[in-house]
């Protein structure tokens, strides 16, 4: 029964690992990957080296950290709203109309942003702004709105999977807590408070460290496709994906893109066993391993 799950984890997980020798050769077509010339940890300064380095590991670290707790909040709260509705028809229809951003595409995200930002036709600009008299703004040149506007966009699209992972949590709950709470007279708040989000706290946990293992991964389409790549917002929206996929394209080395995988990687392995750590310390029995 292992064995399909097994070969899955060697084939797509394991063998792929090969690769990252490609983070320490200078590739050339000519000679393939095992006879291209080794250059030990030059293509990791491209990362380091760079005026922009501060710039993109702080882009990339903040941003996932406000995704991490938005999500977290936001899912955690929704899922608790949708489990208390009487109608559960009407239940699964929210949680339908949630979830459904999930499966687009960032490419159809993006025109969707565009539709609302665009300067001469966008909603926002046409609809919003002129209806209090505000001037028109080029969204896609001003980098200080970018904070705000790419965690609306992920909260948008994500926020439906997380629902459905809590939801489920909730939902498997044994009712049994909750009558002995109305029988001590305990508000729905309160039922929420003491109950619902202590059981289910297992399953937060979970989630936020494998969610801070990728915190140096960034959502390539989100801060690509849905910015059009504009250099003007790139103070607050170059991440270190957007910007190593921009040096490939620019010098078309495979050995520098391959480095940065690897740097997340790695960095990510670590912020894994860190988190796990913390959450050992503060409750043993909460941690993943």
């Amino acid at each position: 029964m292992l064995l399909p799950g097994v070969l899955f984890l060697l084939v797509n997980n394991y063998l792929p690992m090969f690769g990252t020798i490609i983070g320490f050769k200078n590739i050339n077509y000519i000679d393939g990957i095992l006879g291209s010339p080794w250059v030990g940890f030059d293509n990791f300064k491209f990362l380091f080296a760079t005026t922009d380095a501060w710039i993109i590991t702080r882009n990339t670290v903040l941003y996932n950290f406000a995704f991490i707790i938005l999500n977290l909040v936001i899912a955690v709260a929704v899922a608790v709203a949708l489990n208390e509705l009487k109608n559960k028809l009407a239940a699964k229809f929210y949680q339908s109309v949630m979830f459904f951003p999930y499966f687009l595409s960032m490419v159809v995200v993006s025109y969707l942003v565009f539709a609302f930002l665009n300067v001469e036709y966008g909603f926002i600009n046409k609809g919003v702004l002129a209806l209090f008299g505000v001037d028109e703004m080029n969204w896609y040149s001003e980098p200080k709105y970018w904070p705000f506007i790419l965690p609306l966009i992920n909260i948008w699209k994500s926020v439906g999977y997380g629902c459905v992972i809590y939801l489920s949590a909730i939902i498997g709950l044994d009712n049994e807590y909750y009558e002995a709470a109305l029988i001590d007279g305990a508000s729905k708040w309160k039922q929420i408070i003491h109950i619902t989000i202590p059981l289910i706290r297992p399953v937060m946990i979970i989630t936020t460290i494998l969610a801070i293992g990728n915190i140096f991964r960034s959502d390539f389409g989100l801060f690509y496709q849905t910015t059009l790549n504009s250099g003007a917002l790139y103070p607050t929206t170059l991440v270190i994906d957007t910007y190593v996929y921009n040096a490939l394209i620019n010098m078309g080395n495979l050995g520098m893109s391959s480095a940065a995988g690897l740097y997340q990687a790695v960095v990510g392995f670590f912020l894994v066993l860190l988190s796990n750590w913390v959450v050992r310390k503060i409750d043993k029995d909460q941690a993943v391993f």
